[in-house]
């Protein structure tokens, strides 16, 4: 009995010290870039596109609306020569009216710009999250950092980085793979 003591507590101690390790060869300390993972998503790019052509329709209205103001004032500029006191008094209403209704409509749209450019940062954003929390639960990591080159990380061993990785099944997930 006393010949099997010493090699069963040889090994025994031999997988405590590999499994120590292998433990700590495992950082439970990762980071991530945001800034990178906004940008190389995939869906970013999708969503920016789709905001960019609905921000190109918004602002050729308003574009448009100008142009017509601004002719009508060329053609009053014309016109006024010929004008009554009171037609003046009238057209000048009208045209002020006119440059007020615009610069509501250009404020409103500018707006409605910025929300859906906010609704759209916080999607993308949102799907980041959500994959950082299931990719870190079921790789068992206690803690993911999130980077944004501001300085809240100011040196982490590259060992550390799941950027490229997390972005990498970030993007399958987003294209179905």
């Amino acid at each position: 009995m006393n010949k099997l003591t010493l090699p069963i507590a040889l090994l025994a101690l031999l997988a405590s010290v590999a499994n120590f390790f292998y433990s700590q060869s495992k950082s439970e300390l990762v980071y991530v870039d945001i800034n990178q993972l906004v940008e190389g998503y995939e869906r970013t790019k999708v969503e920016r596109e789709a905001f960019n052509k609905k921000t190109q329709v918004l602002k050729a209205n308003v574009d448009s609306l100008m142009t017509n103001w601004q002719d009508e004032l060329k053609a009053y500029e014309k016109e006024r020569a010929s004008m009554t006191a009171k037609e003046l008094e009238l057209k000048q209403q009208l045209l002020q009216n006119k440059q007020q209704q615009i610069n509501n409509y250009q404020q409103a749209i500018q707006k409605q710009i910025q929300d859906e450019d906010q609704k759209m940062t916080q999607t993308v954003i949102n799907d980041i999250n959500d994959y950082v929390k299931e990719y870190g639960k079921n790789r068992g990591y206690r803690i993911i950092f999130g980077a944004k080159g501001g300085g809240n990380i100011m040196y982490a061993e590259e060992a550390s980085d799941l950027t490229q990785t997390i972005l990498e099944g970030l993007n399958n997930q987003y294209q179905g793979d």
